[in-house]
């Protein structure tokens, strides 16, 4: 079993297909063919089903998945160890992000990172079901890192969350509204009204669905839209209620958001994998992230 095997197996599983994972591993796919089938002799079982239509894991692929991807960062990791040593780490980072990132001037920091270790790719990306994707790259390690709406008292056993950024979500109304205007609008008030929400999954509406069920209040989500911004011009055009968390909404609807009592948190963790250790490069932009999050909060406090 060789480690370049393991980087196609995992091209294929994650592609679901061996002409894309042929081109994400840049071989042709004859190559590909031909590694998985050394693989699959070598450990004496198939990994993959093959129809003229998909190529999907069977048992024994899927349970390979996760040792695979283990083993590639255990290599990568004895690497950066040489490589610090001789010369300076180098490699590559995939860091999940969201859409909106509060708390965090992520470009400022990205910058920072590359000055001081310039032969290292940070790879960012996002999710199309926001949190609940980053969270389950980092868990299938095919992200080192994410910056998500998870909150730490509720992260999964098998991840690590520190928290970077909290804030009160409050309520967003159209002009007219009964709500709006209002100092501050106990929850029980929301019962029975047409909502606008990003769809589940995204950290903002999984945190407001759990304080409006913990308090008994049903709501009715008549549109989803995976842009905050679009979120805020429905709120406006008379469509229905958003729960917003200030810092992602555009400036005039930020200043016109109604407080709840009481009112859901939207949360900003940095979340990392517990069951391995980081690589020397994805360490170092953890310790930035973290020392950027910390000033920023005593910058806040002192202001």
């Amino acid at each position: 079993m060789e480690l370049r095997q393991l980087e196609i197996f995992l091209a294929v599983a994650d592609t679901g297909s061996f002409t894309a994972a042929a081109g994400s591993v840049h071989l042709v796919q004859s190559a590909v063919s031909v590694a998985i089938r050394a693989l699959e002799r070598d450990l004496g079982a198939a990994l993959f089903e093959r129809t003229s239509r998909r190529v999907a894991l069977t048992e024994a692929g899927a349970a390979l998945v996760a040792p695979a991807r283990t083993t590639l960062a255990a290599a990568a990791s004895a690497r950066d160890v040489v490589e610090e040593v001789t010369g300076g780490t180098r490699g590559t980072v995939a860091v999940g992000i969201m859409h909106g990132l509060p708390g965090v001037d992520l470009a400022a920091l990205l910058q920072r990172f590359h000055r001081q270790r310039p032969r290292v790719t940070i790879r960012p990306g996002t999710a199309p079901d926001g949190t609940a994707g980053l969270v389950r790259g980092v868990l299938e390690h095919r992200l080192d890192l994410a910056l998500a709406a998870v909150d730490p008292s509720l992260c999964p056993p098998a991840l690590e969350a520190h928290e970077l950024f909290r804030e009160p979500i409050r309520l967003a109304c159209p002009p007219g509204h009964r709500l709006s205007g209002r100092g501050c609008v106990p929850l029980t008030e929301l019962s029975g009204e047409s909502f606008i929400d990003v769809p589940p999954g995204w950290g903002s509406r999984e945190s407001g669905d759990r304080v409006l069920a913990a308090h008994g209040v049903v709501r009715d989500v008549v549109i989803e839209v995976g842009d905050v911004a679009t979120v805020a011009e429905l709120v406006r055009a008379g469509l229905g209620l958003a729960l917003l968390a200030p810092s992602s909404a555009p400036g005039p609807a930020r200043h016109r958001l109604v407080d709840l009592a009481p009112h859901p948190e939207f949360t900003v963790s940095l979340v990392t994998a517990r069951d391995r250790a980081p690589s020397a490069a994805a360490a170092h932009l953890i310790r930035l992230v973290r020392h950027a999050a910390a000033e920023a909060g005593a910058t806040s406090t002192s202001t």
